[in-house]
């Protein structure tokens, strides 16, 4: 599969809006092992003072949170999906989002793109940021 580039994607000025909108924000492919990227951008962001819920097929707690085995399984409101799974599952993580109705933004992490589940979800009325790391989004802003 060729690597796809974002057809479109957030301002800087936008992003920084979507961390000021931001509290509660749903990781998807939340590891529990630390020395994965999914795992130290939860923690980064946790310590930001956001609300991160994972979001892993196992596990009953990561990061001191409890762990959801999927987006429709959180009882409350989220503001930011951010993915750390491959491109072919965005689509379907998408389209749980748009089922939810709540969800302002949906965030991939480095290298994930796929810009047809993009165009739905901006169709929905989310923000999408692609290919980028909040983790470091966030850093730059906070700078």
């Amino acid at each position: 599969m060729e690597c796809e580039f974002p057809t479109e994607n957030a301002t800087s000025e936008e992003i920084e809006k979507i961390f000021e909108d931001t509290k509660t924000i749903a990781i998807i492919g939340c590891s529990p092992d630390e020395s994965k990227a999914s795992n130290m951008v939860a923690k980064y962001l946790k310590n930001a003072g956001f609300q991160i819920v994972p979001v892993y097929p196992k596990e009953e707690e990561i990061l001191g949170e409890k762990v959801y085995r999927s987006l429709s399984d959180i009882p409350f409101k989220v503001d930011m999906v951010d993915i750390f799974r491959k491109p072919l599952v965005i689509k379907s993580v998408i389209e749980e989002a748009i089922k939810r109705g709540d969800i302002d933004t949906i965030w991939t992490q480095l290298g994930l793109v796929n810009n047809e589940a993009a165009k739905m979800a901006e169709a929905a009325g989310m923000h999408v940021v692609q290919n980028r790391c909040t983790k470091i989004e966030h850093q730059m802003i906070m700078a």
